[in-house]
């Protein structure tokens, strides 16, 4: 079968999370989000891994994300219970917040971190691989560096895709995953990015685990879903308190200090990739599969009929298009465009613009994520003012 995968979420147990972000919760919207398997995040909290116990049989799988000592991210992915438990127990040596934070911080660098985790028979990976705060190629040049060794995946964030990944010479045998990092249960959140994978069946954790861990070491991802890379929050070099986005030149002359504000500049994934590329060419080997461009239902319902995204006009439509459709991702990238418009006319041609990546969008960057326009963007940018321009203010 082919199933949708989604790997990274987070618990109520995280900073900056829903408080109703509990495991009945990620299960039921799952289902209509239309995910067969998902990550539980957070496996190593106490409290959270008593609520992940009782639902061993729901379609998860045991992950967790990690900040090791250079502040680097990391997804896991563990076999079973028992692997989990000793794993809880190393980490408690060199983890200050483990007993209560979802995304514990752990004093080992990555590659201690990735020879207990291969010890224990887990998979692991850089989270958000190239985002500005938190990521590896913030702290490295190189996965290398980090880990001494290959790791299983990487995964892009919602502010890369596989084209901008595989510009990177040394990402081009190594698996790619795309996954939400949601921090609420909403649609629009859970789903966002996910992995379709070619296994043989969906079961307990233990066997969800080897199924997954046998399409990232046997090349069965089919493809990855994810948002257009310039909706991320970081896809360009932004400024993170007023957002003017900067070439990548001007923000290295100015020492990341925005011109405008006084506000700190951050360097785009997109500038990221292409510093990290030696030959400037995006080369994609002959495993990696198609990555298929989505925005959530919600927000597309939201921009199409210019209402929040949390009115009850979208969540009528919302859910009228689910009472009609198997669940949210079959809409996106399966269902009949002309059965769409019968439901709402703009709805369906938004989707079919995204089908065929016709749609105008502003670039994120800084922290604030980008969006879909009704017209052609002009871009928010700074511009250096002439001699003349400075002399009359």
């Amino acid at each position: 079968m082919i199933a949708n995968i989604d790997l990274h979420l987070h618990s109520k147990y995280s900073m900056g999370t829903s408080k109703f972000m509990s495991i009945e919760n990620i299960v039921k919207y799952g289902k209509l989000k239309g995910l067969d398997i998902i990550g539980t995040g957070d496996c190593l909290n106490p409290k959270w891994l008593d609520e992940i116990k009782n639902h061993l049989n729901d379609n998860l799988v045991l992950t967790t994300e990690v900040e090791d000592k250079f502040r680097v991210h990391h997804l896991i992915i563990l076999p079973n219970l028992g692997q989990t438990a000793e794993l809880i127990d190393y980490f408690s040596k060199y983890s200050k917040n483990i007993s209560y934070e979802g995304r514990p911080n752990v004093s080992l660098d990555g590659k201690q971190i990735m020879d207990i985790v291969k010890d224990l028979g887990g998979l692991i990976g850089p989270a958000h691989v190239f985002t500005p705060w938190t990521s590896l190629y913030k702290t490295y040049d190189s996965v290398y560096d980090c880990y001494g060794k290959k790791p299983d995946y990487i995964e892009l964030g919602l502010s890369a895709d596989t084209d901008m990944a595989d510009m990177v010479e040394e990402l081009r045998d190594i698996t790619f995953l795309s996954n939400s990092d949601a921090h609420s249960f909403y649609p629009h959140r859970m789903g966002r990015e996910f992995n379709q994978m070619e296994i043989s069946s969906v079961g307990d954790v233990e066997h969800n685990f080897e199924e997954i861990k046998n399409a990232i070491k046997n090349n069965k991802i089919v493809a990855n879903y994810g948002l257009d890379p310039n909706l991320g929050k970081y896809h360009t070099t932004a400024c993170t308190r007023c957002y003017l986005r900067y070439d990548i030149d001007d923000a290295i002359k100015f020492k990341f200090k925005c011109k405008e504000c006084g506000g700190t500049i951050k360097k785009g994934v997109l500038e990221r990739s292409g510093e990290l590329s030696k030959d400037n060419k995006v080369i994609h080997p002959s495993f990696r599969p198609p990555y298929h461009k989505i925005i959530p239902l919600a927000e597309i319902i939201s921009f199409s009929i210019d209402k929040g995204i949390n009115t009850k006009s979208v969540q009528t439509l919302y859910d009228k298009y689910l009472g009609n459709f198997k669940n949210e991702i079959e809409i996106l990238t399966k269902s009949d465009i002309h059965e769409l418009k019968a439901i709402h006319e703009t709805v369906g041609q938004t989707i079919e613009k995204f089908r065929n990546n016709t749609i105008n969008i502003y670039p994120g960057g800084g922290g604030e994520y980008g969006y879909i326009s009704k017209n052609p963007v002009k871009i928010k940018r700074y511009e250096q003012k002439t001699t003349l321009e400075n002399w009359m203010g």
